[in-house]
């Protein structure tokens, strides 16, 4: 399907005008990511809930370039929902960076879970530390991803400049497999861990999983102050058997600030209120709860969410109300 076609199809409500009696229905659509992150499986959860447990409504999970282009979507409105890592979320709805000055009209619906950045490479580099990356053929992620997005910002942030190494900006799929042939030394994925990509990588190759630094982590933080220090437990990937020292973020499902507020809080019910199913598709989504869309959330929170959480007598500070 082309995306002219997605935008006519999702951006409007689909009247059956034979008869005012005839039920009306909603398409919505999700900006997720790629194939081999969380975001696409986690989005077609999302989806599923949608439909079945919002009446009138049909939502569907959409293949994206993630972050940074989920932003450029929802405020274009070829999507009405997007799944964002939070520092994108910020340089978007306050027009920074990648956003080039331009603020974007999204706000929060709700926080998914916590992405940890994902260095990856296989033992036989010998590449053990991040400095090492000079002169080497990398990938920070496909562009429009928030991967891409927050790779830049760490590179930069430890004295990496964009010249002394060679770029292939991959996908997370495209970058497992880049790194099972030997075109590339090293690959980054910001995503829930456990993600597919690696675990398929790891069960053919030993991999590595380069850590920071102290002296890194805190240069790595004052960069952007959404990141937040945190280990990638062991036991995730074969033969990762001790905790590696990274940098999280919160994910966040925006949506258009445009939103009817009804429908947003129906959204938000229904996401909130069926989160068991959703950790069948992927246990992160334990994170995906009303407190943690009040204590994390990077932005504003549309109305139609702040409107369910009072419901549930949960307070919203003044700095989220839009």
């Amino acid at each position: 399907m082309k995306r002219i076609s997605i935008a006519v199809l999702f951006i409007f409500v689909v009247g059956l005008m034979a008869s005012p009696a005839l039920a009306r229905t909603t398409f919505i659509s999700i900006g997720t990511g790629g194939t081999g992150g969380v975001y696409y499986p986690y989005g077609g959860g999302v989806a599923e809930i949608w439909s079945k447990h919002v009446k009138g409504v049909k939502a569907v999970a959409e293949v994206t370039g993630a972050s940074v282009e989920n932003v450029k979507l929802a405020h274009k409105g070829e999507t009405v929902i997007g799944e964002v890592m939070g520092d994108v979320a910020v340089a978007g709805f306050n027009g920074l960076s990648k956003f080039n000055g331009k603020k974007h009209d999204i706000l929060s619906m709700a926080i998914m879970y916590p992405n940890l950045l994902q260095v990856v490479t296989l033992k036989s580099s010998g590449i053990t530390d991040i400095t090492q990356l000079k002169g080497r053929s990398i990938s920070t992620g496909s562009p429009g991803s928030g991967t891409n997005f927050m790779a830049e910002v760490v590179l930069n942030a430890v004295g990496i400049e964009k010249s002394s190494y060679k770029d292939s900006r991959l996908s997370f799929t495209e970058s497992a497999n880049a790194l099972r042939d030997g075109t590339i030394d090293v690959g980054f994925w910001s995503v829930g861990p456990g993600t597919s990509s690696i675990l398929d990588l790891a069960t053919t190759h030993e991999i590595h999983i380069i850590g920071f630094t102290p002296e890194q982590t805190e240069k790595i933080l004052a960069a952007n102050k959404t990141y937040s220090a945190v280990d990638l437990a062991d036991g995730f990937y074969r033969g990762i058997d001790q905790p590696v020292p990274t940098i999280g973020v919160w994910n966040v499902m925006i949506c258009q600030a445009s939103l009817d507020t009804d429908m947003v809080y129906k959204l938000a019910k229904a996401l909130f209120e069926n989160n068991d199913y959703l950790q069948k598709i992927h246990s992160v989504a334990g994170y995906t709860t009303p407190e943690n869309a009040v204590k994390y959330s990077p932005i504003p929170l549309h109305p139609g969410t702040i409107k369910y959480l009072e419901e549930k007598s949960i307070a919203v500070p003044d700095k989220l109300r839009p």
